[in-house]
C-alpha cells in the first residue's frame, strides 16, 4: 500500500465494484457528496428504491384490496420475492429465512422458542455492553421466566487491559456455566467495538453442553459471508437498515435452522401469517405452523419497507458477497494504514483502534478512540462533510462500505482528519 491519492484512485480504477456507487444516492456538502461512513447505522439509499414503493403505492391506488392478488407483485405472496436472495445472503437455505417485523420484535419472538429455562438450565451468556435494545430484551425474558437478570445473564467482558473479547475465553466460559447454560446469544459483529465473533465455533461450544445459540447480525448481515446453515446456528435475526440499505425502521429477517422446521413442540407466539398457508383463509381455530422459518410469522408483509428492501437485495445479488467482502478487506486495511501513517506523522493526537487487527475478526467497521478533544474532532469531521458517528463514552466509529465507499473517500477522510487536528 501507498500513502497517496494516486494509489487510491489507482485502487479505484481496478475495483470491478466501482460502478455501484452509482446506485446510490449521497448527501451533499458543500455542492460535493459527502464521505459517507456510516452505513454500519444508516445505509444509503438505493436509487431504485423510489421506484420500488412507488409500483406499491401506484397498485393500492389503481388496485385498492386486489393489490393482494392484481399487483404486479401480489401482497399476498409478497414476502416469498426476499426468500431467496435473503438465504444466499446469510447462507441459508431458503426455507430457514423469512423477512418479517423488526429485528427486538423477533428477537423477543425466537427467545419465546429457543429461551426454554428450568431450575437447573437457565442462564443466557451474551457481550457485555451488548446494544442496549438486545440488552432489554434479554432482561425482560429473564424477568418473564421468574428468573433474577443478575443471577441469570452472564456477560462476556475483555481480559484486563484489552477491549475485544477472545474465542477461547468464550468457550472456556460455556463450558465452565455447562448445564447451567440455556442460551449463547451474541451479536455477530458487536456494535461498539467493530469485533466479529466466530459465530461456527461459539455454536459448536454451545451445543456441546447441550445450549441453544443465538445471533444478533445486526451489524453482520451484509458486511460479512455467513453460513448460517452449515455453523449450525440454531437462530438468528438482523435488521435491514445499515449495511442492507433498506431505509430507517427497515424490515427484519429471521434465519431458523432446519432442523426446527418441523418442530411443532416448540412454543412460539403464532399469528395467521404463519398459520399453514392452505387453511389460512379459512378462519379456523388450531395453530398449524408453516414448514421452516414462516412458521415464526405473525401477520401479513409490510409492503412498502419490503419493497425498499427487495430493492437493495437485488443490488447485493448483482454484486455477491464474497467479491463484497475481498472489497472489504482491502478498503478497511487501506483505512487503518492511513490511520497508522496518521499517528506517525505528528504528536497532537494518536488515535487507537478498538476493532481486532486480524481482518478475520471484523467486518469494514473501525472504532478509533482519540485521546484528546474525540467529541470535537467529531464534530469538526461533520462540518467538513464526513459523516461518522460517536458512540459513548469515546469512540467515533468509521465504516467504508464497500458498496459504496471508493478508496478515494478512505484518502479524504485522511486529509480532512489531519488538516483538522493539525490547524
Amino acid at each position: 500500500m501507498e500513502k497517496s491519492l494516486a494509489f487510491a484512485l489507482a485502487q479505484d480504477q481496478t475495483d470491478e465494484l466501482a460502478s455501484f456507487r452509482s446506485l446510490f444516492h449521497f448527501p451533499k456538502h458543500a455542492g460535493k457528496p459527502v464521505v459517507y461512513f456510516c452505513g454500519n447505522s444508516l445505509g444509503l439509499q438505493p436509487i431504485t428504491a423510489k421506484d420500488a414503493v412507488l409500483q406499491e403505492l401506484e397498485d393500492w391506488a389503481n388496485l385498492g384490496v386486489e393489490g393482494h392478488f392484481a399487483g404486479r407483485n401480489p401482497w399476498l405472496h409478497y414476502h416469498k420475492l426476499l426468500t431467496a436472495p435473503t438465504a444466499r445472503l446469510v447462507g441459508a437455505k431458503p426455507h430457514e429465512v423469512v423477512v418479517m417485523n423488526n429485528l427486538t420484535v423477533n428477537l423477543h419472538l425466537l427467545m419465546v422458542s429457543f429461551y426454554r429455562p428450568n431450575t437447573k438450565r437457565y442462564k443466557i451468556l451474551m457481550e457485555g455492553g451488548a446494544f442496549p435494545s438486545d440488552q432489554y430484551a434479554v432482561e425482560s425474558q429473564v424477568k418473564f421466566h421468574g428468573f433474577e437478570p443478575d443471577n441469570a445473564i452472564v456477560e462476556l467482558v475483555p481480559r484486563a487491559g484489552e477491549h475485544t473479547l477472545h474465542t477461547s475465553d468464550i468457550t472456556a466460559k460455556i463450558h465452565e456455566l455447562g448445564d447451567t447454560l440455556a442460551l449463547v446469544l451474541l451479536g455477530g459483529v458487536n456494535y461498539y467495538t467493530g469485533q466479529a465473533f466466530d459465530m461456527q465455533a461459539i455454536t459448536a461450544a454451545a451445543h456441546s453442553v447441550g445450549a441453544k445459540a443465538g445471533f444478533d447480525l445486526a451489524h453482520a448481515a451484509g458486511n460479512l459471508l455467513l453460513e448460517l446453515h452449515d455453523w449450525k446456528v440454531d437462530f438468528a435475526t438482523w435488521c435491514s437498515y445499515k449495511y442492507l440499505n433498506s431505509g430507517a425502521g427497515g424490515t427484519s429477517g429471521v434465519f431458523v435452522h432446519e432442523k426446527y422446521a418441523q418442530d411443532n413442540t416448540l412454543p412460539r407466539f403464532a399469528g395467521w401469517w404463519g398459520h399453514n398457508e392452505q387453511e389460512r383463509f379459512l378462519m379456523k381455530k388450531g395453530f398449524q405452523p408453516m414448514y421452516g422459518a414462516e412458521g415464526w410469522q405473525l401477520s401479513n408483509a409490510q409492503i412498502l419497507p419490503m419493497a425498499v428492501h427487495k430493492a437493495s437485495l437485488e443490488i447485493f445479488d448483482k454484486a455477491t458477497l464474497p467479491k463484497l467482502r475481498a472489497k472489504s478487506l482491502r478498503l478497511t486495511a487501506f483505512t487503518e494504514f492511513l490511520i497508522e501513517a496518521f499517528n506517525a506523522e505528528q504528536e497532537q493526537v494518536k488515535i487507537n483502534i478498538l476493532t481486532p487487527r486480524n481482518p478475520t475478526e471484523r467486518g469494514c467497521q473501525l472504532s478509533l478512540v482519540f485521546d484528546t478533544k474525540g467529541k470535537a474532532i467529531h464534530q469538526e469531521l461533520t462540518a467538513a462533510g464526513i459523516v461518522a458517528d460517536w458512540r459513548e463514552p469515546n469512540v467515533i466509529r468509521i465504516a467504508p462500505v464497500p458498496l459504496y465507499n471508493s478508496f478515494e473517500d478512505v484518502w479524504r477522510f485522511y486529509e480532512i482528519l489531519k488538516n483538522i487536528t493539525l490547524s
